[in-house]
């Protein structure tokens, strides 16, 4: 077999092969051979009708075992990713009402409580049968507890169903787990680290944070941006004159993204001060943002009838969705680093990991979400999909774990990355294959509801 070191062929197309030349250039080509990847994906994607982030995924596998791509990406790549991981969420909240998101609160309690609990206690069971190990078990419980929202909100995008009350729910309980899944990190690591038992103060503290930061928001979104009298305009009427509205005019609204995109960054930044991931935080930002901001831009010969909403959506919607998003999920994919030995040997386990936790978090947030949450039973198995993926914060406990600590083995450790990645690719596959059961297009027995109206 014949493999290609990239690193070795980027350093050939300079003459000197050193210096800060070749370090610039090296992540430039990385980034190119991404966006190559991206463009085959899209492609892809059309002609066998599945959700693109499935193939965004196979391509960072793919290259990084091709060693076109290296194994530790490039700091300004990872930099990349992480903004398109940002964009994105900024991008899904900036089509979602607060009104909505306050309203499936409501309903998502119970999905993210059961959707949480019965894949954790899933995963250690499983890894005490295996490994036998107790600090083991518990990592693996807590890499196996947050839901990949940003993977599952973008196959709901492919599908058209991103503003659906399924939507609404998954990214509510999502928001819940992310809280959730911090505190476990707290109790937990210092636990499997043997750095001793986490202080109750240490937990009061971080949960302390997140209520606060969830409170400014609320607040921020309340009583600040708007300009009705019920906010600070109320109170200090000279600061109508430096609303949200206002700033969004400036130059008849030609830097609106611009304008948006830093708000977003902030939020973010404030979120990771926190504790949380900056992505949660630029949910809530684009959340926050209500259309009727925009209504009182003037028109420019720049924004089609004068919408000025629609025109920024857009532009967020093209640089999420289009060109720096898919790096993350390229970026996600090259973590698949495929040593066949270790692989034929953790096959056991990883089908067996996989396969509980497929069902077990299919049926614990689908059962959820019809008896407390009272979606319908097509909502329900739709939301029980879309729970299947894992977070980020799952990559980060396995590097705390396995990279960090001695915890994992290496055998334990490739059985939750490849059940991890999996479980990724099974989101887009599976909403893919309900969305005419869910749509009533088709039914479990085989007849559509318009065939049963016939009858």
């Amino acid at each position: 077999a014949v493999t290609w070191n990239g690193t070795d062929a980027i350093r050939r197309l300079h003459i000197n092969g050193q210096g800060p030349k070749t370090s610039l250039m090296e992540p430039l080509l990385h980034l190119a051979i991404i966006w190559a990847g991206v463009l085959f994906a899209v492609f892809a994607a059309k002609k066998t009708r599945l959700t693109p982030v499935l193939y965004f995924l196979a391509v960072g596998a793919i290259l990084v075992n091709l060693g076109i791509l290296p194994e530790n990406s490039h700091p300004f790549i990872r930099g990349f990713s992480e903004i398109g991981m940002i964009l994105i969420m900024f991008a899904l909240g900036f089509e979602e009402s607060t009104e909505n998101f306050l309203a499936g609160v409501k309903r998502a309690w119970g999905i993210a409580l059961f959707g949480a609990i019965a894949p954790f206690f899933t995963a250690y069971f499983v890894a005490q049968y295996f490994w036998a190990d107790t600090n083991m078990a518990l990592i693996f419980g807590l890499t196996m507890t947050a839901t990949a929202v940003s993977l599952t909100m973008v196959s709901l995008k492919e599908e058209g169903l991103q503003s659906s009350n399924v939507a609404n729910g998954i990214m509510t309980s999502a928001v819940i787990d992310s809280v959730s899944s911090l505190a476990l990190v707290a109790v937990l690591i210092p636990i499997a680290t043997g750095a001793g038992p986490a202080t109750f103060l240490g937990v009061s503290q971080i949960l302390g944070k997140t209520m606060v930061f969830f409170f400014a928001i609320t607040l921020i979104g309340a009583w600040v941006l708007p300009h009705e009298p019920k906010g600070l305009v109320r109170w200090f009427p000279w600061l109508g004159r430096f609303g949200i509205k206002h700033i969004l005019s400036l130059s008849e609204g030609q830097h609106a993204t611009l304008i948006i995109l830093t708000f977003a960054m902030f939020i973010g930044l404030a979120a990771h001060w926190f504790g949380l991931h900056p992505a949660v935080g630029a949910y809530m930002a684009g959340l926050i943002l209500k259309e009727e901001y925009f209504h009182t831009a003037p028109k420019s010969d720049q924004t089609p009838n004068g919408s000025h909403y629609q025109f920024t959506k857009g532009i967020i919607d093209n640089v999420a969705f289009s060109w720096i998003g898919p790096v993350f999920f390229v970026d996600l994919g090259t973590k698949i680093i495929l040593k066949w030995d270790v692989v034929i040997s953790v096959i056991p386990q990883t089908m067996v990991l996989l396969g509980a936790i497929f069902i077990v978090q299919i049926a614990s947030a689908a059962l959820a979400a019809r008896y407390t949450g009272k979606f319908e039973w097509r909502e329900s198995m739709m939301i029980g999909f879309g729970m299947l993926g894992r977070a980020e914060l799952a990559f980060v406990v396995m590097d705390i774990a396995y990279v960090q600590n001695a915890i994992l083995s290496e055998q334990a450790f490739y059985t939750l990355m490849f059940t991890a990645f999996w479980l990724n690719v099974s989101v887009p596959v599976t909403i893919a294959c309900w969305k005419p059961y869910y749509l009533g297009k088709k039914t479990l027995m085989g007849r559509t509801r318009s065939d049963k109206a016939g009858r």
